[in-house]
């Protein structure tokens, strides 16, 4: 199967790269406008078929993208790949506003193809384990970073849909509300803090990016059991007076841990079989919406959406 690759920025050669690269079912051909990057990382991996356009790109009969273009560019390339019959992974998010989100979902319905949103937390081994083996009425997740304040929508969108997804992703239930609270200065977000509540729970999520560390944790805590999982890494099940740890071979790569190992190959086999992911492009669609209603909200509360 033909793929292409678009966008050879530091998400692509960070966490997708290593791991498409190794598989042999694929022929991949890389895409973007800077030929020194281009050229650099073709001989590094060994890649045959370049191009510098995604019209090109296109007409080498590819059957699947990835996109890991700027956010800004998002809308306008996913629209060309599924106005051309290609199935698209896209990183998050699908593009800075809902509405146009909602026009591309519209568009890969019509034409019967895969959308798919890069929230590889949902295929993180230790929050799978969460997700299967908890049962909770309260979930705390944390998402922090250092000396990086922001205007809304790209501190929303760009950084914080994580939470989102993953909080919405580990609830029992519907969203029923949305709050949000946040700090401000200059007209730049420092800190926001989202609370969803449903039947039987509560699950609040924080970022903070005035913080002293990059770190992420999540806790879940109900039927009896609370689960702390900290940076995708190591987790701890407290019950009945007792604890157990879940932690990663030595080996176990990074990627791996981190589910990008499993998000790429289920959106590879989907395309291979055809239907739909697991997580479906409406659900996906549905973090995006809730996404615009803090956006909405914190322009309320005097954040600047764009600066």
């Amino acid at each position: 199967m033909r793929i292409g690759i678009i966008g050879l920025g530091d998400i692509a050669r960070k966490a997708y790269l290593p791991v498409i690269t190794a598989r042999n079912d694929v022929e991949l051909i890389f895409c973007t406008r800077n030929t020194a990057t281009l050229e650099q990382l073709a001989s590094v991996y060994r890649i045959s078929e370049t191009v510098t356009e995604v019209g090109e790109l296109i007409s080498r009969g590819i059957r699947a993208a990835f996109v890991h273009s700027s956010t800004e560019s998002h809308a306008e390339i996913t629209k060309q790949l599924l106005q051309n019959g290609v199935h698209v992974y896209v990183d998050k998010p699908i593009a800075y506003t809902y509405e146009e989100s909602l026009e591309l979902t519209e568009l890969a319905e019509k034409n019967g193809l895969i959308l798919m949103v890069g929230f590889n937390r949902r295929f993180a081994p230790l929050y799978v384990t969460v997700k299967e083996k908890s049962s909770p009425n309260l979930i705390l997740m944390q998402k922090n970073r250092p000396h990086s304040p922001d205007f809304a929508r790209r501190f929303i969108l760009d950084d914080f849909i994580h939470v989102v997804d993953t909080l919405r992703y580990l609830v029992p239930g519907a969203v029923r509300d949305i709050n949000v609270t946040s700090h401000r200065q200059d007209g730049k977000l420092y800190h926001v803090m989202l609370q969803l509540s449903g039947d039987g729970y509560t699950a609040v999520g924080i970022m903070n990016r005035d913080s002293g560390a990059s770190e992420e944790t999540v806790e879940t805590i109900g039927g009896g059991r609370k689960w702390s999982v900290k940076d995708l890494n190591t987790a701890v099940e407290l019950a009945d007076g007792g604890e157990r740890h879940y932690k990663f071979n030595d080996w176990d790569p990074v990627l791996h841990r981190r589910g990008f190992h499993a998000i790429i190959d289920h959106f590879i086999q989907t395309v291979k079989e055809g239907g739909q992911p697991l997580q479906s492009t409406r659900d996906a669609l549905e973090t995006h919406r809730v996404c615009e209603e803090i956006v909405k909200e914190l322009e309320k509360q005097g954040v600047s959406a764009w600066g």
